[in-house]
């Protein structure tokens, strides 16, 4: 297969959502999984959840309209995030969606709806996580820009503005980014919601504690892990046979079961050192260009002695475009191998096409490798653009 491709080993990605399910059935058996398509929208993997069970959970009016044209049912989707449309909102909440709002102008939306009916509505809560966890959540001490903030009062007259207007708000919001993905984080928002629910006289249909847990990682903790603490904050107040809980796991159900393959195409050295040109690239695995660190293996086809020093580039004109350094590893050479493992998520939705256009993808499982996506040649990009007046 022609390198750089990804590569989805379906055996692990059923193992993840297996191990997510039965720590649900165990801990609070009345539940709901969104799968989060902003970690990863590639079509094979948003119908592998949503035959899976899960709820399609999407931020953006693109992605409840790619939901809708993967044939997700009308009541199956989950709609976060601050950049909804209007007329989508409106429909997703008349055709039995969760809708949890995050804005001022989408409680003036509410005005369209009949009030004779049930929805599915939730609110998002901003509450000072930073001060229930101190250092672990990634806002800092900024504060994170998300929902309606609780300690300045804006949640109080959210809620009462939701309610004067005649509807039930059905459930709460607590999703929070974390820096460290910690059991403490979901054990704040699971007291938070038995605080808020106590608090305004909340009858909830559903609490969401949204994502961002850990998956795939033996010494991290595991879905049981993060189930076991939630479920005993929340049935402190809340009965989990009228109460469902929400998680909208991305990162821990794809991250992990996912690979990306490379050829070394160049080896040249300069009085600095040795560079190893690969024909994959740093924007693929890593589009923020944050990490410091990533799980990788070399294929060679012939054993080479060990070499000092040799840095591990993509093939982009960023000088920054270096993967890693590898220190007394095998000399590389053309037509090596280096595969990278646990890249499955926020890689495809953010890969710029810059240079080069989207890679290969495949699904591997016990019956053999399967073809998902073509690479991108020149029509793709250009599908949709106009020059002089006519599309190309």
């Amino acid at each position: 297969m022609k390198t750089p491709y990804y590569v989805i080993h379906k055996e692990e990605l059923d193992r993840g959502i297996c191990k997510l399910k039965q720590a649900f059935d165990k801990y609070w058996n009345n539940y709901i999984v969104g799968y989060s398509y902003k970690t990863n929208s590639l079509p094979w993997v948003a119908d592998y959840f949503y035959k899976a069970g899960c709820y399609a959970e999407v931020v953006s009016e693109h992605e409840y309209k790619l939901g809708q044209y993967m044939k997700v049912s009308s009541e199956r989707f989950i709609y976060n995030g601050p950049i909804k449309s209007q007329e989508s909102m409106i429909e997703a909440l008349m055709n039995g969606a969760y809708v949890n709002l995050d804005a001022w102008r989408e409680i003036d939306w509410l005005d369209q709806l009949p009030k004779d009916r049930h929805y599915n509505l939730g609110i998002r809560v901003n509450y000072d996580i930073e001060q229930a966890c101190p250092g672990q959540s990634s806002s800092g001490s900024e504060g994170g820009r998300f929902g309606f903030c609780y300690e300045n009062g804006e949640l109080k007259r959210a809620i009462d503005t939701i309610l004067n207007k005649g509807f039930k708000i059905a459930g709460l919001h607590l999703h929070n980014s974390s820096k460290t993905r910690g059991i403490d984080i979901y054990r704040a928002s699971a007291i938070k919601a038995c605080e808020l629910a106590k608090r305004y006289g909340l009858e909830l249909d559903f609490v969401d504690i949204g994502g961002g847990f850990f998956g795939g990682l033996s010494n991290k903790p595991q879905f049981g892990d993060y189930l076991r603490v939630i479920s005993s904050e929340l049935s402190n107040y809340f009965n989990s046979q009228k109460t469902k809980l929400i998680l909208e796991p991305g990162m821990s159900l794809i991250g992990s079961p996912v690979s990306y393959v490379t050829s070394v195409i160049d080896v040249k050295d300069t009085t600095y050192g040795r560079f190893v040109v690969t024909d994959g690239s740093r924007t693929q695995i890593d589009p923020l260009m944050r990490k410091t660190g990533y799980f990788y293996s070399i294929e060679q086809a012939e054993n080479k002695p060990s070499f000092v020093k040799q840095v591990v580039s993509g093939y982009t004109c960023m000088e920054n475009d270096r993967i890693f350094v590898a220190e007394n590893k095998p000399e590389l050479q053309v037509g090596d191998l280096i595969t990278y493992e646990k890249v499955g998520a926020y890689t495809m939705c953010l890969t710029p096409l810059f240079i080069k256009y989207f890679p290969a993808v495949y699904v591997e499982d016990k019956d053999g490798i399967t073809l998902v996506r073509r690479e991108w040649e020149p029509q793709d990009y250009v599908s949709g653009s106009f020059v002089g007046g006519e599309e190309l």
